[in-house]
């Protein structure tokens, strides 16, 4: 959160005007003269109604404002990138501040320049001769809301100090209780005094009704919950809710056997930030000191259900020893079978059993159709399976994962796989995600012949490689790497080429664009890193570039994305 500028001052009456307006507009058509300004602190707010952080960030700082308002030394002066003016009045509604007008989109054009806004939402805050305090005001207002004000480094810098002695103070109060309350409330709608909470351990279960993976924590929490309060343990957990809609938050309290912060209470904002909430699920433990015992012991409750608690250090150096125990053993019946589904399926939807598969290299392959990079991921894959399958038919097998929304999406995909599969809706799924800690997708994790993890980068070595990575252990990878450094000796180090002005050097690369023929390389480039300029060996160097002369094979285009070349969970 560090200033971006400093000691920038402007004329703010000047940066605000142009030749035909000296003034800014309220949403009810109002105008106000810019001088009126004079005085204040200033916001300039650039935000769009088409951009999702920002919907999300205008009512934190309505509610910054609205804290503020008192006072009358703050004001913010909103900066539209709508795409129309319909668009731009309709957002614009909801705001109880200033705004440049939409017609005068030099002036919005100056301005973005004038704050370096390259990413929205985007809050410059100048204090009241103009000079810019910082263009970071999202990240402080989300962080620390109207408490920043008046915005200083020196008032952020002692929020910080305030938010260390707290860390290092830490109870149970201090953490879930706030200025007007200090109860937390039933599943009835009682209130419950913090302090009746204090000396046990305590779960903070950070939740999104909406998102499948809390909703599938919640009913496991609450069976470990059950049983620890069977067995007399002094264990509570407190709900703290992320949802903003109150029919979802109802239903989740009534259903719930513990207490809850209440929905939009502006504690619930803070834990996340306190906690530095990353992912979710997540269950803090409050130990009975009020001190935390362990930032998220949600996979360790999915894991040893209440072999967990009472989740001490102790007692997860117990659980590790378990688990590297259970991966020392591990068999491709203990990651595949479950009960009785101990069973993959063809196309035609016959039963394969598991231990048919025993002995083979298997591929779990976690994808899903409506996911673009893994739909331009399968062609390479399915084009390395016949290959490694034609040399040896028993060598090796890919089972399909999905993450489909439902069936007619699965069967579409699937039909186009030469594999096999966990039917849809598998409950197996959910334990090899959590077992390979899929985070993102496609993935491919590679088991070998003795039912052992081999790695969880497959997708990559086959990108890179195709089916000469296989069986995708570390010594073939090695032994690849050494023929490909075999494949450039003779070859300059150093060349000049007529499409670029620079010296090029003979670089290792993963993937690249070549700026020759526009075709995908990868390992060796001839690169200009100062203009990130490659050129695949063969058209620098002609047929001393390729083995034997002949042209590098062509990769497939990988043209969808998600986020970067990986569709990742919300």
């Amino acid at each position: 959160m560090a200033d971006s500028v400093a000691d920038v001052t402007h004329n703010v009456h000047s940066i605000l005007s142009s030749s035909d307006r000296d003034f800014l507009l309220r949403n009810t058509g109002d105008q106000v003269k810019i001088d009126s300004l004079k005085g204040k602190k200033l916001g300039f707010y650039f935000s769009a109604s088409w951009c999702g952080p920002c919907r999300g960030f205008t009512p934190k700082l309505v509610e910054v404002c609205d804290e503020l308002s008192p006072n009358g030394g703050f004001e913010v002066v909103f900066v539209s990138a709508d795409k129309d003016d319909e668009a731009f009045k309709s957002y614009f509604s909801k705001m109880p501040w200033l705004a440049i007008p939409f017609s005068d989109s030099e002036t919005r054009g100056r301005l973005d320049e004038l704050f370096h806004v390259n990413g929205i939402p985007h809050l410059a805050l100048l204090d009241e001769a103009g000079k810019v305090i910082t263009e970071d005001g999202v990240d402080i207002i989300r962080v620390y809301g109207a408490e920043a004000y008046p915005f200083t480094s020196k008032r952020v810098q002692e929020l910080k100090d305030i938010e260390e002695e707290a860390k290092r103070n830490q109870s149970l109060r201090s953490i879930l209780a706030s200025r007007s309350r200090d109860f937390l409330i039933s599943s009835d709608g009682n209130e419950i005094p913090i302090p009746e909470l204090e000396g046990k351990t305590v779960g903070l279960h950070f939740c999104a009704t909406s998102y499948r993976a809390c909703t599938l924590f919640t009913q496991k929490l609450k069976e470990v919950y059950k049983k620890l309060k069977e067995n007399g343990e002094n264990f509570e957990v407190v709900f703290i809710p992320l949802d903003d809609e109150e029919d979802a938050f109802k239903k989740e309290l009534e259903s719930a056997p513990w207490l809850s912060l209440p929905l939009k209470d502006k504690t619930c904002a803070k834990l996340i930030q306190y906690f530095e909430l990353s992912e979710l699920p997540t269950l803090v433990i409050i130990g009975p000191d009020g001190k935390t015992l362990h930032p998220n012991a949600a996979e360790a409750i999915e894991d040893h259900g209440v072999d967990a608690y009472p989740f001490t250090p102790e007692k997860f150096s117990e659980l590790d020893e378990i688990a590297k125990a259970k991966e020392a053993s591990q068999t491709l019946e203990s990651v595949l079978v479950s009960g009785d589904q101990d069973f993959v399926i063809d196309k035609d939807g016959k039963k394969i059993p598991v231990s048919e598969l025993v002995g083979k290299t298997v591929l779990l392959y976690f994808s899903a159709h409506w996911c673009p990079p893994c739909r331009a991921f399968l062609p390479k894959l399915i084009e390395a399976y016949h290959k490694i399958k034609a040399r040896n038919n028993d060598a090796l097998e890919v089972v399909f994962i999905s993450s489909d929304r439902d069936q007619e999406s699965f069967n579409e995909f699937f039909a186009g796989m030469p594999w096999l599969a966990l039917p849809f809706g598998d409950t197996r799924k959910e334990f090899l995600s959590r077992k390979f800690k899929v985070s993102g997708i496609p993935e491919l994790v590679a088991i070998g012949p003795s039912g052992q993890t081999v790695t969880k980068e497959a997708r990559g070595l086959v990108g890179l490689y195709g089916a000469d990575a296989y069986p995708f252990t570390e010594k073939r990878i090695k032994e690849i790497e050494a023929q490909k450094d075999d494949i450039a000796k003779g070859w300059p180090e150093k060349v000049t080429h007529e499409t670029h002005e620079h010296e090029l050097v003979l670089s290792r690369r993963n993937v690249y664009c070549c700026d020759g023929c526009k075709d995908e390389g990868d390992t060796w480039s001839y690169l200009c890193a100062e203009c990130d300029f490659d050129l695949h060996p063969n058209c620098a160097l002609g047929d001393k570039g390729s083995i034997n002369g002949a042209k590098e094979e062509e990769k497939p285009k990988d043209g969808w994305v998600c986020d970067g070349d990986v569709c990742t969970k919300a």
